[in-house]
């Protein structure tokens, strides 16, 4: 049940975001170049890999220019990117992702694989038992504001109580932080 809810609402907002996402795609061509998609290895369900894609906000050799974890004055985003990172939308093309079933629309953010190094073995095992999310608990909660630590069991609380009840609800509590404009 979930994944068809899944599938279909993410059919569904790319269908009534075509436009604006071809739109978002001309702001960041013209204002930094080819390519407008950026793509990144992250681990999915399972510890399986898969590409992740994301409207690119930063210069194109950005992973070669500095750390994996961007600062709010990185001058590697470019000008499009403080814009769409500060409005999430950046993350728009991520519905591609949950149509391939890769991810889901709520469940914990899929990690690089570096990142494996910063859990446990059994949290990392909990966390990579669902799909990853475009939104998750601790995004829900905290946006980018969360410290390590209430990232992880904001996750795992999720994991232990997934559903399509819940994911409604974190769904609500996103677009509510969204509207609240707090922070990337």
């Amino acid at each position: 049940m979930k994944r068809a809810f899944d599938f279909c609402v993410a059919a569904a907002a790319l269908a009534l975001l075509a436009l604006p996402m071809a739109l978002i795609a001309v702001l960041v061509w013209l204002d930094s170049g080819r390519p407008v998609l950026f793509a990144q290895t992250r681990v999915g369900r399972g510890g399986r890999p898969f590409r992740l894609l994301k409207f690119r906000s930063m210069v194109v050799d950005a992973e070669a220019r500095g750390p994996q974890r961007t600062a709010a004055a990185d001058p590697r985003i470019t000008r499009s990117g403080r814009w769409l990172r500060r409005s999430s939308l950046d993350e728009l093309p991520q519905l591609f992702n949950v149509l391939r079933g890769d991810m889901s629309l709520v469940g914990p953010r899929p990690d690089v694989p570096a990142q494996r190094a910063d859990y446990a073995d059994a949290d990392w095992r909990r966390r990579c038992s669902v799909r990853p999310g475009l939104t998750g608990l601790a995004q829900a909660r905290y946006r980018s504001r969360a410290t390590p630590r209430q990232r992880l069991d904001a996750d795992l609380d999720y994991v232990a109580r997934h559903g399509l009840m819940r994911d409604l609800e974190i769904l609500a509590m996103t677009v509510a932080q969204l509207l609240r404009r707090s922070g990337n």
